[in-house]
Formats: C-alpha cells, sequence, structure tokens
C-alpha cells in the first residue's frame, strides 16, 4: 500500500493547506467525470480520498506518523481504497471540489444519491470558443437532445386511470442499503433499488406512448454562461440540464467542456499570449513606436533602438484574464527583423482574416514565422 504522502505528492511536513491543495490537485485529475469509465482513475481517485481523509485529520495523521498503515487495522482490515465509496467520498469531501468558485467547473461536487426515483444521467458536449470569447466571457445557447418527461401520462410512467403496487425488493422504500466499515468507521452506501428504479413502486399498467419510462427524447435549447479565462480541458456542469429521469427521478446534468480554436495571430500558454512581429531593419536600428494587436485592441508598443532579431518585449496586463481571479497575464511580442527592404502596398484589410498584417508604416505581422 502506497504511503499517503507519496499519494499526495507532499512532504512529512506538509501544512494543512499544502495538504488541501494537493488533494484537491490529485482529486481533479483522476475525477470520474474527466475519466469515464477509466477504472484506474477511479481507483486513484479513491486512494487520494482516502490518504485526505487521514492525513486531514491531526488524530489520525499522528497515529499515522507513528505507526503507518497498521495504526488503522483495527478499523477495518488497513483502509485499502476499495473500502471508499464515490458517494461518500463526495459526501465528506464535496467542498474541495466546489471550491473553485465556478460551481462544479474542475470537478465540482456531486449529489449522492437520495432515497426515491434514481437520478437521470448527464449529458456531455463540447463547446469551441475563439481567443477573443474567452477574453470576454460569453454567452453560448446550444441545442441538445434529451430524455423529457412524457406528454401523455406527465412523466408518471402509468396509463391513465391505473395504480402502481408496491416494490417486493426494496418493500416500497426504493432504496437498497449496504453497510461497509472503512478508516472512516461505519459507513452506510445506499444505492437506488433497481427494480423499480428508486420509485418504490411497480407500474403494473404502462403509459401506451413511452411505455413506462415516464419520459421520451426531445430537442432543447440551453443557455450557458461561459465566465472568462477558460481554456481547453476545463469544464463545468450545468445543473438538472441532463436527461430526466425515469417516472420522476432528479434530472441528471449538462456537462460542458470547453475547447480553445487556433487564433490566426496569437499563440496563447496559460495565461500569456504570444504574437510574432516583423519590422523593417531600420527600425531596429534607430528604434521606433509600432502598433500591435491585443486582445483588447491595438496598443502601441516602443521598440528600442539596436534590438536584435528575437528579442521578447512584455506588455504587461494584456494577456488573458485568470478564470475566477481579476489578474491578468502578459502579451509577449517576439521581434523579427526584415534586413531586405520591402516595400509593401497599402491595403485596407481585416488582419484576423489574413495571414500577414500591416499596422502602421513598414510594420508586418506574420504568425508563421
Amino acid at each position: 500500500m502506497q504511503d499517503y504522502y507519496v499519494t499526495l505528492g507532499v512532504s512529512k511536513n506538509a501544512s494543512d493547506n499544502e495538504i488541501k491543495s494537493a488533494y484537491r490537485k490529485v482529486a481533479m485529475k483522476y475525477h470520474p467525470d474527466k475519466n469515464p469509465g477509466d477504472s484506474a482513475s477511479e481507483e486513484k481517485f479513491k486512494e487520494a480520498a482516502e490518504a485526505y481523509s487521514v492525513l486531514s485529520d491531526s488524530q489520525k495523521r499522528t497515529q499515522y506518523d507513528q505507526f503507518g498503515h497498521s495504526a488503522f487495522n483495527h478499523q477495518g482490515g488497513g483502509g485499502g481504497s476499495h473500502h471508499m465509496d464515490l458517494n461518500d467520498i463526495f459526501d465528506h469531501f464535496g467542498d474541495i471540489f466546489s471550491s473553485s468558485g465556478f460551481g462544479d467547473i474542475f470537478g465540482g461536487g456531486r449529489q449522492r444519491n437520495q432515497s426515491g426515483p434514481a437520478r437521470g444521467s448527464d449529458l456531455k458536449i463540447t463547446i469551441s470558443m475563439t481567443l477573443e470569447e474567452i477574453y470576454s466571457g460569453i454567452t453560448k445557447t446550444v441545442k441538445i437532445k434529451r430524455m423529457e418527461p412524457c406528454g401523455e401520462c406527465q412523466g408518471s410512467g402509468s396509463e391513465a386511470g391505473s395504480e402502481p403496487t408496491r416494490c417486493p425488493s426494496c418493500q416500497g422504500a426504493g432504496e437498497i442499503r449496504q453497510v461497509q466499515r472503512s478508516i472512516l468507521g461505519q459507513i452506510v452506501n445506499v444505492q437506488p433499488c433497481h427494480q423499480c428504479q428508486g420509485r418504490g413502486q411497480i407500474i403494473s399498467k404502462p403509459c401506451r406512448i413511452c411505455h413506462g419510462q415516464g419520459r421520451s427524447k426531445k430537442t432543447a435549447t440551453v443557455d450557458i454562461e461561459i465566465p472568462k479565462g477558460v481554456a481547453t480541458g476545463n469544464y463545468m456542469a450545468q445543473k438538472g440540464e441532463g436527461n430526466h429521469a425515469r417516472q420522476g427521478g432528479a434530472p441528471g446534468d449538462l456537462i460542458i467542456y470547453f475547447e480553445e480554436s487556433n487564433h490566426k495571430l496569437f499563440i496563447r500558454e496559460e495565461n500569456d499570449i504570444f504574437l510574432n512581429c516583423w519590422i523593417q531593419y531600420p527600425q531596429a536600428v534607430f528604434g521606433t513606436s509600432i502598433q500591435v494587436p491585443t486582445l483588447s485592441g491595438i496598443v502601441k508598443l516602443k521598440i528600442p533602438s539596436g534590438i536584435k532579431s528575437g528579442q521578447v518585449l512584455r506588455l504587461r496586463g494584456k494577456g488573458m484574464q485568470e478564470l475566477n481571479r481579476n489578474h491578468f497575464g502578459d502579451q509577449l511580442v517576439k521581434i523579427n527583423i526584415e534586413k531586405k527592404a520591402t516595400i509593401f502596398v497599402e491595403k485596407e484589410i481585416h488582419f484576423l482574416s489574413c495571414q500577414f498584417l500591416m499596422i502602421g508604416p513598414n510594420v508586418l505581422f506574420d504568425n508563421n514565422h
């Protein structure tokens, strides 16, 4: 069994905040929503939760430092990760997942299954965005196909006038309970009844339209408000916008993944923006001021005399805004010197639609250099 400190990637002298931060980083990396169907990632996710449950508790951490894993043998055989249930992890540590301040982005906490009808399944979509949209923040309207309550039976699943019977498996409770022991103590794992899907009742005469499902596929329009600064690989959850559950259960979520499209001029690295700029040899020798494009508009950049080809100039605060923070990266402008005299014909062209851009006298931008 791996050392808990190694699992979280911290030293034995790590502070509580360092342990919490390390756990959140590992947990988000192996979060089930980011790795659907990946049993290895799920196991690492559980191992990280187990490690954090011990190291975040001062008493348990002291015991672990003195006796290692054997300190918890009396609580269930060493506390292997197989003792941890995903629902229990989200219940115990959900505040950590949601502490990003952006709902379920980057793997926010889930809701544990409650008694009653099973929850509907989640839907997943990918939204492609330009750098300008990411910089400004935007509301996207998307159309999705999802399961919604049946219009014939109003979601009940029963034919008009018929009465359901009590489920024989759960005796009407709608859930099946299992008791497990772990390093956290006794854990009651509650799962919806599979026979009645958590409803507690069996439909004897199903609806002729939805055949007892209580739902049918429809097209829905959803508005998604996307904050500034998201990046490829980030995702968020729109609560209740997924598939509706069978026979009255709570709907699932809509999971939105973000994808950053390539830009004709800019290259993004985290919150910094990179731009290639071409100038004439005399401008490099004597210095000049040129206009350069940024995500917030055109700005003036001073070129010092004697600048070398390949030198990078920094425009502070002209990069991308950091997600959920009022802090901006920088724009880094790489200066390339065209030594041969070149004559340019002035044309009115939009710099985003052209491979080359002339802004001001004798200034050429080429993103392919």
